[in-house]
């Protein structure tokens, strides 16, 4: 029988169910007395979890195989990673890329040199420019310009890089989510997340390593966007509720007490384990796992989630009230997490995308979001925590030069959509604090110096946490697929 590659040597073998040559050579092996169930549980998950009933009700499980820590291809300088993803497409222009230029060219239309043949979702390539919304300024030592619009930002400025030239293949929200998580546009594909647990395992058993928290109405790509796609499902991200129970149906129903509830698990994982050897589905694995995973968070995530535990000063500077959901409450969460050996937090905050009003929407985005940012920023960085975890901030795409008016739809004073060029900013695990990378054209519109396509941030991103993109691959029906597909470069720029 073939051997299963590990994630570090050319892939790991892709499981297919239901094919006919599948059922076939199980169903010989099962025959003839060696069982095939046994060798992938050996080979996946090696003695995932401990058999027999527990004297001990809280007894803790081992966590599968398939989640222990590994070793990654090279010495890493981050250990974990926390992205902000601000869903919805924050505007470059009127935040980060000051274009004096623009303003002159209000009410006049793009060159059409310029635009090229590029199409937009909502308005026409020959609509006006619209200047910059806000005044700029530098800060720093380092001297990078920001808008007034983000002050909190400006006085942590030299901690971060802020990257200008950053550009994407997709210009819809649900397509350019996914292809900056998962690296495709179509959903289907591991997100980021799952990559770096199929690559480095998890570090806690108390907590899942791969968490999601939103702090608005709804995320256009779903969920896809933290899927373990075609890896094994015990690779995907967990989302935590804002309210009430962070996970649903983890509290026990009246009348149930933990020895009761230990002991139905132990019946149930039995079950599941002898299902487990007889079919070497590992999807059986995920299910233990899952099972395993609610009953310790019944302990671990009342503590984790109790803010009351912080410091008033540490309350005061990300502005968090420790009851209400909230995006700064996210961010100390996710502080709270890493500490607990999360591997990867992701926090969606929707709300970005300003087909009208851009002005209005910004100061509401970045009045409930520039703080924490620079909190976690400063709180990290007083824990001695920055240096090994990257922290990653930024939407799907930027935001038009042109104005976006369309009196049909109620809009005025907007942007439309923008994958040519937008800004995103990353700060410790290895990047190189103080600077300002990339360059666009006078109008913003397109990158003149230094592009950094999305594909060259992954690329990046898994590099910083010691893996290589072009050797941790994953396959399935004859392929080796990985996060970057078959583009992507290291920008060795942007390392410390």
């Amino acid at each position: 029988m073939r051997r299963m590659a590990m994630p570090h040597e050319c892939g790991r073998q892709g499981y297919v169910q239901g094919s006919a040559t599948d059922i076939s050579r199980r169903h010989f092996i099962r025959e003839c007395g060696v069982g095939l169930g046994k060798i992938a549980l050996a080979s996946l998950l090696t003695d995932a979890f401990a058999r027999g009933a527990s004297a001990s009700p809280n007894a803790q499980r081992p966590a599968p195989a398939a989640l222990l820590p590994r070793q990654p291809h090279y010495a890493p300088k981050a250990k974990r990673v926390i992205h902000l993803f601000m869903a919805g497409a924050p505007s470059q222009l009127d935040l980060f890329d000051n274009k004096p230029t623009l303003a002159q060219y209000e009410g006049k239309p793009v060159p059409p040199s310029v635009v090229g043949g590029q199409r937009y979702a909502f308005i026409r390539p020959d609509a006006n420019c619209l200047g910059p919304q806000f005044k700029f300024a530098k800060h720093g030592e380092s001297g990078a310009e920001l808008s007034e619009m983000l002050p909190h930002l400006a006085r942590i400025v030299d901690d971060i890089c802020i990257v200008k030239s950053v550009r994407t293949d997709q210009f819809n929200h649900a397509p350019a989510q996914l292809f900056f998580n998962t690296g495709f546009s179509q959903p289907g594909r591991p997100s980021l997340g799952s990559w770096l647990l199929y690559g480095l395992g998890a570090e806690t058993t108390d907590l899942p390593a791969f968490v999601v928290m939103s702090t608005g109405a709804g995320i256009s790509g779903g969920a896809a966007n933290w899927s373990s796609g075609f890896l094994p499902t015990v690779y995907s991200g967990v989302r935590f509720r804002n309210q009430g129970d962070a996970i649903l149906n983890v509290t026990n129903p009246p009348g149930v007490d933990a020895r009761l509830q230990r002991e139905s698990l132990e019946l149930i994982g039995s079950l599941n384990r002898s299902r487990l050897e007889a079919d070497g589905d590992p999807e059986i694995a995920t299910r233990i796992a899952n099972y395993e995973m609610a009953y310790r968070l019944q302990t671990s995530a009342p503590e984790l989630l109790d803010l009351k535990s912080e410091s008033k000063a540490t309350l005061e500077m990300y502005g968090a009230d420790p009851d209400k959901p909230s995006f700064a409450r996210a961010c100390l969460l996710a502080r709270r997490m890493i500490e607990r050996g999360v591997r990867f937090v992701n926090i969606y905050n929707e709300g970005w995308d300003a087909h009208s009003d851009v002005s209005g929407n910004l100061r509401k985005n970045c009045g409930a979001t520039d703080q924490a940012s620079a909190a976690l920023i400063r709180d990290l960085k007083q824990r001695g925590m920055l240096d090994d975890t990257l922290v990653i901030w930024g939407g799907e795409f930027g935001r038009t030069p042109m104005v976006e008016t369309n009196p049909a739809l109620g809009r005025s004073l907007g942007r439309d959509h923008h994958p040519q060029a937008y800004t995103m900013w990353l700060a410790g695990g290895g990047i190189k604090p103080g600077l300002t990378y990339g360059k666009t054209d006078d109008l913003g519109f397109n990158v003149v110096e230094n592009p950094v396509h999305v594909h060259d941030l992954q690329a990046t991103i898994l590099h910083l946490l010691g893996l290589d993109h072009e050797r941790l691959t994953y396959r399935l029906q004859g392929r080796e697929f990985r996060l970057t597909d078959v583009h992507g470069q290291v920008v060795t720029d942007l390392l410390a």
